[in-house]
């Protein structure tokens, strides 16, 4: 078995285009366990200001990377044009990954990799605001939570804990940019790879590690 951990933020464009082809990479390897690791690129309200130096630049600049993105796609799924239209302020990270870690409590980490694309989708494609709690709601319904245990999750001491513990394990792994995958503690891919280079990459960390299909099926 090889452990990926699959380090992503819901506003993060890069991380939408990866996650397919890490689903596909956990389908047709089996020896892979992806766990999900939360990363805050813009963790509170004020973070865009800081990172920009205004609202209004950040989400203009924030677009450009989102139509950057698009290309990288393979469904070419990424709205930056309906973004712009929307009169609301660009969201921040902490509520969409309360929501996610809520979701993983919950069901685990298939729940928390629907929960993740389902908000992503409302952000990226659909272009509604994911800082607002009742369209993370929505998302909770729709990948069929129990939506009452996961609002008690949502605002619990516990999910924002398991939130830090993520924020931390990237730090303690150096990892500073997302989408990040590292296999085993040890073995980093960083950004929006196409499917082929994952496969690659998967195949040397089981060269070096001794890891893998073949290893698992003697255990």
């Amino acid at each position: 078995m090889v452990r990926v951990e699959f380090f992503h933020d819901v506003l993060c464009a890069w991380c939408y285009a990866l996650s397919p082809r890490v689903r596909r990479l956990a389908k047709e390897h089996p020896e892979v366990q992806i766990v999900h690791r939360c990363f805050a690129l813009a963790p509170t309200p004020e973070a865009i200001v800081a990172i920009f130096g205004s609202k209004e630049r950040g989400k203009r600049e924030i677009l450009n990377h989102w139509r950057a993105a698009n290309a990288n796609d393979d469904q070419h799924r990424i709205n930056a044009d309906l973004m712009a239209s929307r009169p609301f302020d660009y969201p921040y990270s902490m509520p969409g990954l309360l929501a996610c870690k809520a979701a993983e409590v919950q069901g685990g980490q298939a729940a928390h990799w629907d929960m993740f694309d389902r908000v992503q989708r409302a952000h990226l494609t659909e272009c509604v605001n994911i800082a607002d709690f009742d369209v993370l709601r929505c998302c909770a319904e729709e990948v069929g939570l129990d939506v009452h245990r996961w609002e008690e999750d949502y605002h619990s001491a516990r999910v924002r804990q398991l939130v830090q513990a993520d924020l931390d394990r990237a730090q303690a792994l150096g990892v500073t940019a997302v989408p990040t995958l590292v296999a085993e503690g040890r073995f980093a891919l960083v950004g929006a790879q196409p499917y082929e280079r994952l496969e690659a990459w998967l195949r040397a960390v089981e060269s070096r590690t001794g890891t893998g299909a073949d290893r698992a099926a003697d255990d």
